[in-house]
């Protein structure tokens, strides 16, 4: 007898049914609304990429270890695309000298990265990147933070809930080299085993500090400078503090940033380093304040050297990543993740076969109006109709009975509120528009 297929997903991965939908789909139609009001259009590209193009500048643990390799049949090794930054500088660099700068683009790319499944991780998972390229200014990194802050506050969180991490490699190169003697074509190394620090025990990490030939008391008091407002200028000159946009933006931006803004948590910690190799300066997390899910939601940094990888002009780049799992965690923590809308707003009922016409005209009238109408496929009395709408949390229930259509009227039952009156079909849509409304935003 032939076994029945499993219907688990692959490991690593997630159905979404239509409850998460409706959730990840009202996030981030939120963000996307925020992110385009500040310019930024959206772009998308291919799904496979050659694997010179992470091999150039990405990670060297998500080369070697993480990415989904394959052969194609012209034989040429392919990785499904485990971040998006790479492909957005070969975007740019193919448009060079025809794209007006500064050029601000985002996108939503499906992602994947062969690891360990724990809570935040998945092998695939949903990215909002924002980017902008073509500007040194300091502004830059400010725009990158405000865009954050407008993105939480849009799904409804509050100043305290989270707060952002700069810190500067070009900086953290130069404490290195004054404090522990470390060169800067071995930086990036000492780099590495900081960004694995908080996921690995204190004497692993001084461990693999020793193998790369370093004294670990040295290396680690670099990155634990309790105020580095205070305490950095004591190691670091006056002129490389001055030409750091991310200390001169966690110093210096909320004194131009709107008011709505000014209460961001904006903090300079030497800890935040990332992975990826490519990243030349300013650094960034967006971090769950929540001790409970004590984890970054959002982060990214400045790539100024990645599209002159593409024989193109130097042209400095900046941007970040949010991702879905540890986003909708950071929602689900604090309480505010949206319901999932998973019921129509109405249904349209007909009393007799006869008003089966007029029913899918009104139906057709509360669609164009954005309202999400179902029509019964079979025939049912009226009473079960009602009945399974109510049970399928239909809001409201429109009955074309033939007394009120020749008067261009309709009844309309509120399914949450059980009353019902008549309305004529000319307002009908702007009624229960303005009913739903005051659903949402009622406390």
């Amino acid at each position: 007898m032939t076994q029945p297929l499993p219907t688990n997903p692959i490991p690593g991965t997630r159905d979404f049914f239509p409850e998460e939908m409706s959730v990840r789909m009202q996030v981030f139609e939120k963000l996307y609304r925020v992110i385009e009001s500040y310019g930024y259009l959206r772009y998308d590209g291919p799904m496979l990429e050659p694997i010179d193009l992470y091999a150039a500048k990405s990670s060297e643990e998500i080369v070697a270890h993480q990415t989904y390799v394959m052969k194609d049949r012209g034989d040429r090794t392919l990785v499904v695309r485990p971040e998006m930054t790479p492909t957005v500088a070969r975007m740019i660099a193919a448009k060079s000298g025809s794209l007006s700068m500064p050029a601000r683009w985002y996108s939503h790319p499906n992602l994947w990265r062969y690891e360990r499944k724990q809570r935040g991780r998945y092998r695939e998972h949903w990215q909002v990147n924002v980017d902008l390229f073509g500007t040194e200014s300091w502004e830059a990194e400010a725009e990158m933070f405000e865009i954050l802050g407008d993105m939480m506050f849009a799904l409804g969180a509050k100043a305290d809930d989270f707060f952002i991490r700069v810190s500067d490699r070009a900086l953290m190169k130069a404490a290195l080299r004054a404090v522990a003697d470390v060169p800067d074509d071995k930086a990036l190394d000492v780099f590495g085993v900081i960004d694995r620090m908080a996921k690995v025990p204190p004497e692993e990490t001084r461990r693999a500090l020793g193998e790369l030939g370093f004294d670990p008391d040295k290396v680690l008091s670099v990155f634990s400078v309790g105020d580095p407002l205070v305490e950095f200028p004591k190691i670091l000159t006056a002129e490389l503090l001055a030409s750091s946009k991310a200390w001169r933006v966690v110093t210096q931006w909320k004194e131009h940033a709107a008011p709505s803004l000014r209460e961001l948590r904006v903090t300079f910690d030497p800890t935040v380093v990332r992975g990826f190799t490519y990243y030349t300066s300013t650094v960034f997390e967006l971090y769950d304040a929540s001790p409970e899910n004590p984890r970054s939601i959002a982060g990214g940094g400045r790539y100024d050297d990645l599209v002159g990888l593409f024989g193109k002009p130097r042209t400095p780049g900046i941007g970040f990543g949010m991702g879905d799992v540890t986003l909708i965690d950071f929602l689900h923590t604090h309480g505010i993740a949206p319901a999932p809308r998973v019921a129509p707003d109405a249904t349209v009922l007909a009393l007799d076969e006869g008003s089966r016409a007029e029913v899918k005209r009104i139906a057709a009238l509360l669609r164009e109006a954005g309202l999400r109408t179902t029509t019964p496929l079979e025939t049912k009395k009226l009473g079960k109709a009602l009945e399974r709408a109510s049970k399928e949390g239909v809001r409201f229930a429109v009955i074309a009975a033939p007394a009120e259509l020749s008067r261009g009227a309709v009844k309309l039952k509120d399914l949450v509120r059980s009353d019902e009156r008549e309305v004529s079909i000319a307002e009908l849509a702007a009624s229960m528009r303005r009913a739903l409304d005051a659903l949402e935003v009622a406390p």
